[in-house]
C-alpha cells in the first residue's frame, strides 16, 4: 500500500507525509513520557499464529475491545471484557480481554501505559487472533477463546541481574522479601534492609488461584536466578520482581533478549524514513513541473 503511494499526485504525496510523521512522533511522545510508565519498554509480548482477515466481524469486535479498554483505563486500574458473544453471533467472532495496570501507578499514567499498549500491540502481532503486550507499567491481552479467570502459571518472560556472592545478609533479605510477596493478593509491596520487591496477580484470578501463581512466581525467581541482585520472572496470570539497592534498572544476563522492543523500534524507524521519502519525492514533483 506504500509502495502504490508513492504514484500518488503532490497532495496525496504531502497527506501521506503528514500521516506517517504524526504517527512517528506519537511513539516519540510516548517514549519519553515519565519516569514510572516507559511506554517503548517491553517486558514481553506474545501473538498467536492463527490470523484473522482483515475487515472481519471479529476485528469490529476487536477494536471495539480495544476501544472499551482505553476508555476503561482512565477510570480504573483493571478491567475485563467480553464482545461479540450474543446469542445471535457465531463464537468464533467472539473476543476476550483483560488490562492491568501496576498496582502503585496513578490513574493518568495508567491510562497513558495502556493507550501506549493499545496502539503498539496491533503493530507488534498483526492480525493475531490472540495477543499479550506486558510494558513496564501495564499489560494488555484479547484473545479468541475465554482465558479469563482460568489459572495458567506458565512462564512468559524473566530476566536476571549478576549474581551476588557470599553475602548472607543479602540472602537473607531476600528470602524474607520474597516470603512476604508470596502471602499478597492483587499487588504486594515488600521491603526488608536493602533489599525490595513487588508482586502482583491479575485482576481475573481469585484468590486460592492468585497464592498458586505466588508461589509459583517466587520459586521460579529462585530457581531461575538463582544469586542475581535483582530478578523478574512474569506467569500466565502473576509475576514478582525483587531487586537489591540501585539494581532496580539492572542489566539482564538472561538469555530472553526484548526482540518485540527492537521490532517496534525498526517499524518506527521505517516509518520515519517513509515520511522523509514520500515529502522528498514530493518536492522533486513540484521543481520538475
Amino acid at each position: 500500500m506504500l509502495m502504490r503511494s508513492l504514484h500518488l499526485h503532490s497532495t496525496d504525496h504531502t497527506i501521506i507525509a503528514l500521516e506517517l510523521t504524526s504517527l512517528f512522533f506519537l511513539f516519540v511522545s510516548l517514549s519519553n513520557h515519565g519516569n514510572l510508565v516507559k511506554a517503548h519498554i517491553f517486558d514481553y509480548a506474545g501473538c498467536s499464529q492463527e490470523k484473522y482477515q482483515p475487515n472481519s466481524p471479529f476485528e469490529g469486535n476487536l477494536n471495539s475491545l480495544l476501544a472499551s479498554v482505553v476508555s476503561s483505563s482512565s477510570q480504573a486500574a483493571y478491567n475485563s471484557f467480553v464482545i461479540g458473544n450474543g446469542t445471535s453471533a457465531p463464537a468464533e467472532d467472539t473476543v476476550y480481554g483483560l488490562y492491568q495496570c501496576r498496582g502503585d501507578l496513578k490513574i493518568i499514567d495508567c491510562s497513558r501505559c495502556i493507550q501506549s499498549a493499545v496502539n503498539q500491540i496491533g503493530l507488534v502481532c498483526p492480525y493475531s487472533f490472540g495477543a499479550s503486550l506486558q510494558l513496564e507499567g501495564c499489560f494488555l491481552r484479547y484473545e479468541h477463546n475465554d482465558f479469563l479467570g482460568k489459572l495458567d502459571t506458565g512462564l512468559r518472560y524473566k530476566k536476571c541481574s549478576k549474581s551476588v556472592n557470599n553475602d548472607v545478609e543479602f540472602f537473607r533479605r531476600r528470602d524474607d522479601v520474597l516470603a512476604d510477596l508470596q502471602t499478597g493478593i492483587g499487588f504486594k509491596v515488600s521491603s526488608s534492609g536493602l533489599v525490595e520487591g513487588y508482586a502482583q496477580c491479575l485482576g481475573d484470578l481469585n484468590p486460592a488461584d492468585c497464592s498458586s501463581c505466588l508461589a509459583n512466581v517466587v520459586g521460579m525467581l529462585k530457581n531461575l536466578c538463582g544469586s542475581a541482585a535483582a530478578a523478574d520472572v512474569f506467569l500466565g496470570q502473576c509475576y514478582a520482581r525483587y531487586w537489591a539497592s540501585g539494581y532496580y534498572d539492572f542489566p539482564s544476563d538472561s538469555s530472553s533478549e526484548d526482540q518485540v522492543g527492537k521490532t517496534v523500534a525498526i517499524i518506527v524507524g521505517i516509518l520515519a524514513g517513509l515520511a522523509v521519502l514520500v515529502v522528498l519525492l514530493s518536492v522533486c514533483r513540484k521543481s520538475m513541473g
